[in-house]
């Protein structure tokens, strides 16, 4: 599903939809995306502290989609990051 989603945001950053909140997100700079992730990690630190844990899926759904949206705008990919994250294993297993 992440995939599938981060496809839809990068289409939408390619050909927007009016209306979209993701096109709005994207139209609006890194800075607000920034902004908006920030919130998003604070909402769901507070949700894991004292929130149920269906509280928590959702914030953490939320920071999720924030990241992505960040991320296309950026122009970095998912593949990217799995690239960092197996690089990074590899460098912890040959430690």
């Amino acid at each position: 599903m992440i995939h599938e989603l981060f496809k839809i945001i990068e289409e939408r950053k390619k050909n927007p939809t009016v209306g979209s909140y993701t096109n709005f997100l994207l139209e609006s700079g890194g800075d607000r995306i920034a902004q908006k992730f920030g919130e998003e990690a604070i909402e769901l630190v507070v949700a894991a502290s004292n929130q149920s844990d269906q509280r928590v899926m959702e914030e953490s759904a939320d920071l999720i989609y924030h990241l992505l949206v960040l991320l296309a705008y950026k122009g970095i990919t998912l593949t990217d990051i799995e690239k960092e994250l197996e690089a990074r294993h590899h460098g912890a297993e040959n430690k």
